[in-house]
């Protein structure tokens, strides 16, 4: 029997792709094609699809990668751009081994000093990141009730005054929730001190999935004030890009955003919701531990050329400090300007 290749496969490949994202048990969008293609489009970042094949031509290992470019930040092969999951698919532990051996060739011809991998299997001798993240998910309830009483005391109080309030949730894909959205996120993460993402990125991720992707919307007076834009994947809801204006904390804005959410998603036969990452130790680590929600710790590895240093793309770094605190006095105009010119080197 030959031995198994691997291969840089081509997009003429996509069904193979999408058929063994589809059957793999541990596949998350950032795997998919969609999601590769989306952020390419929205980005430029080139992507790369490693895929490794048995002896009969059968794929049975994928590692997608986007070589991520940026004058502030350097380059990057990441599994999966712009993603807080991906890295390598495999059926076992030897594919996985000869996937991460390709990037580090691919990382050597294209002069890429860094692979970052997001989840997946982690490589044997690779340096891992842990200590750093935390993710948050658990099964959603059986109906509106039984969800605000899986909510601890002092946040159920908290969504049951948002409930009581005269805010209003609507939930689209056309392009007033899209513009709606980036407002209010763009804002969002102004006040943070963080620069935002292309607005072509979320549009790009919403065509892409289609029906599996959608955004809602919390009003106050007809005006939005919090924003979040979901995918859907087998069965799980994950809030992926969300944020709130100045006054949705008052309003209680993100605690009706994020409520109406589950119950938005068990309408569409969600059985899981997934809250995403956070850094520990931060505001919205807590936060999520008031909903409930246990954290559980996520490990990243990444691969250095000899000689070289990790990428620095955390903003709570101690390093972008002094620019943190400018940038959340930039007007948002400037801000929405220049962020994205900035944020698409993040990966």
């Amino acid at each position: 029997m030959n031995a198994p290749s691997h291969d840089f496969a081509p997009l003429g490949e996509a069904e193979a792709w999408d058929a063994y994202v589809a059957a793999h048990p541990a596949a998350t969008p950032f795997h998919s094609r969609a999601w590769c293609e989306a952020i390419t489009a929205a980005t430029g970042h080139k992507h790369h699809l490693i895929a490794q094949r048995d002896a009969a031509g059968r794929i049975v290992g994928i590692l997608p990668l986007h070589h991520v470019r940026s004058p502030l930040f350097g380059q990057a092969l990441v599994a999966s751009g712009f993603a807080v999951g991906g890295g390598i698919l495999a059926d076992n532990d030897d594919i996985a081994a000869v996937l991460a051996d390709a990037a580090v060739d691919l990382a050597a011809s294209l002069g890429v000093p860094s692979i970052e991998l997001r989840g997946g299997c982690l490589p044997e001798g690779w340096p891992v990141e842990e200590g750093v993240y935390a993710g948050f998910a658990r099964d959603l309830a059986a109906d509106e009730e039984a969800e605000l009483l899986a909510i601890p005391r002092k946040q159920r109080a908290e969504v049951r005054k948002a409930l009581a309030s005269d805010l209003t949730v609507t939930t689209g894909r056309d392009a007033a929730h899209r513009a709606d959205h980036y407002r209010v996120y763009a804002t969002s993460v102004r006040n943070l001190g963080t620069p935002v993402f292309p607005k072509a990125l979320f549009a790009c991720v919403l065509d892409a999935f289609g029906e599996q992707a959608d955004i809602l919307t919390v009003r106050s007076g007809g005006e939005a004030v919090a924003s979040v834009l979901s995918l859907y994947w087998r069965g799980t809801v994950m809030p992926y890009w969300g944020g709130g204006l100045a006054a949705a904390r008052g309003l209680r804005a993100n605690e009706l955003m994020y409520f109406a959410l589950m119950n938005h998603a068990r309408s569409k036969g969600c059985t899981r919701f997934d809250f995403g990452r956070s850094k520990l130790g931060t505001g919205p680590y807590s936060y999520k531990k008031n909903w409930g929600f246990e954290a559980e710790p996520l490990a990243y590895a990444r691969w250095l050329a000899a000689g070289e240093a990790p990428r620095d793309t955390n903003p709570t770094s101690a390093k972008y400090r002094l620019q943190v605190d400018l940038w959340k006095k930039l007007p948002l105009w400037a801000a929405n300007r220049i962020g994205p010119l900035i944020a698409r080197g993040l990966g």
